[in-house]
Order: structure tokens, then sequence, then C-alpha cells
């Protein structure tokens, strides 16, 4: 028996003696199946082969990736807190040393996923922590792949985490879709933790928004302009993405109007 992971998009399945015929997050049309057709590994295949990777992205805030990178390969963010800790986003693979530093640092109140695409060893990590809390979108449980007690789901447009950690769902790209305000950040300015919910882009102080980023498919202008105005409400100045490059270091709010504008205007004109 053998927890299977999608090579594509490292979503782990239940428990099962062969891997699952299909990934139908991979199936999904914001996802692919490649040409050679859907692959999966044991995740016991990786244990000796990949670890985690930390990075301090400011104080309270730890990057924590796989080394090398499986499925999509974003990064998870461990918020640090005074009330407790929180996991936003997830990776395939939890390495015991990872466990223990997160164990010595308190341990996590609570796992926080964007979106489907990153939801990937959610339960594991979990597990391995003592039965942490994941909080999924009511909208998006469709989407689970391996179902859990510790899935918690949550309805409405916003979920108080932890004094000061909040959740708010922007939809968009799934219609869960979710971003993590995070209020101490940024020296106390605010930070936002978007997933790929909020794209940060290559050009530097601009963000964009999809329903389907590899196959390019946009959101339509209603969409944008909905987030837009919910992101309106949010107090912050720095963002952070799914990836290393993807960080916003100050007046990120701007950018985001700015770029709803610009996504808008195109679209429409």
């Amino acid at each position: 028996m053998s927890i299977w992971i999608c090579k594509t998009c490292g979503a782990h399945s239940a428990l099962s003696v062969a891997p699952p015929s299909s990934c139908s997050i991979c199936e999904d049309e914001r996802q692919f199946v490649r040409e050679s057709g859907q692959e999966w590994i044991a995740r016991e295949a990786l244990a000796s082969t990949h670890t985690n990777e930390w990075r301090e992205l400011e104080p309270n805030l730890i990057a924590i990736g796989v080394s090398p990178a499986v499925g999509i390969g974003q990064r998870a963010l461990l918020v640090l807190t005074p009330h407790g800790n929180v996991l936003w986003d997830c990776t395939p693979v939890l390495d015991e040393k990872t466990r223990e530093r997160i164990l010595a640092l308190g341990g996590i109140k609570a796992i926080c996923p964007s979106h489907p695409h990153f939801y990937t060893g959610m339960v594991e990590w979990s597990e391995a922590l003592g039965g942490v809390p994941i909080l999924l979108p009511e909208a998006d449980l469709a989407h689970i792949l391996r179902p859990s007690e510790h899935i918690l789901p949550w309805r409405g447009d916003r979920r108080d985490v932890l004094p000061g950690v909040v959740l708010h769902r922007l939809g968009g790209h799934f219609e869960g879709s979710s971003v993590l305000e995070w209020r101490a950040g940024a020296d106390g300015n605010g930070a936002l933790l978007v997933g790929d919910t909020i794209q940060v882009v290559p050009a530097r102080g601009w963000v964009s928004f999809m329903y389907s980023f590899p196959n390019l498919i946009p959101l339509p202008a209603r969409e944008v302009r909905r987030i837009a105005n919910r992101v309106a409400d949010i107090r912050f100045d720095r963002i952070y993405g799914a990836w290393s490059d993807k960080f916003i270091a100050s007046k990120a709010k701007d950018s985001v109007a700015r770029s709803a504008e610009r996504y808008i205007r195109l679209l429409e004109s």
C-alpha cells in the first residue's frame, strides 16, 4: 500500500496498492495531462532523494520548498505568530528534519492551502504534525484526492485563522481560491500571501489574474474587477507569491489595483 504522488501537479492520492488511473486535478482544464500520459510515483520512493529547503524571507516568515522540485515546484510559507503558527500552501514532500524543526517552533495551528493545485501533501503534513486542521473553502472540496478527518471546510468570503492572520476567498482561478492576510508582515504594514490567485509577473511591480496559467486561459473582466474590489479592502504593503521570484516588496496594493485596471482595459477595448 502506498500514497501515490502525481508527477505533474504533486497531488497525493489515498492509500492504495496501485496508482490511480487518472488525476482529476490534472484533467481539469486549468491544469494538463502530459503527452506521455498520467504518471504517479510512490511517496516512499522520494524519501531518500528529496529534502525540504528552508529560507527566512523576513522575521517570522519561512519559505519551505522541495529539492529537487516535484510537480509544480511551489513553496509553502510558514507564518510564526505569538498565537501559534500557520502553514500557507503545501508541498508534496515533508522530510523528518523539517517535521522536527516545525515542532521545535511550536508546531502548527492550521494548514491553509490557497487552491487545489497546492493541496499536494496537506494530509501528510497534518498527520505528521499531530492532526493539524486543514482549512479548505467548501467551494473546492470536490478537488480533494486524499480525504481526511482533519479537513475542515469553511464557507463565506473570510475566515479568521489566528489573531492577525485572515483567509480571504477571492475566487477567480478556482471558486475557492484564497489569499492569506498577515497583518504583522512587512514591518507591521501587512503582507498578502497569494499562491497564484494573484500572480506576480516578471515585470517589476505588476501582477496578473488567470483562470488557467499553463493553458493561458484568461479571467473575464468582471471577475478581475470583483477581485480588485475585494483586495482594496485588505491592508497590505507586500506580496509573497508561490515561488521565490514571485515577490513585491512594497506598494503591492497599488500594484494589484494598477494591474487589474490594465487587465480590464485590454479585455474591454
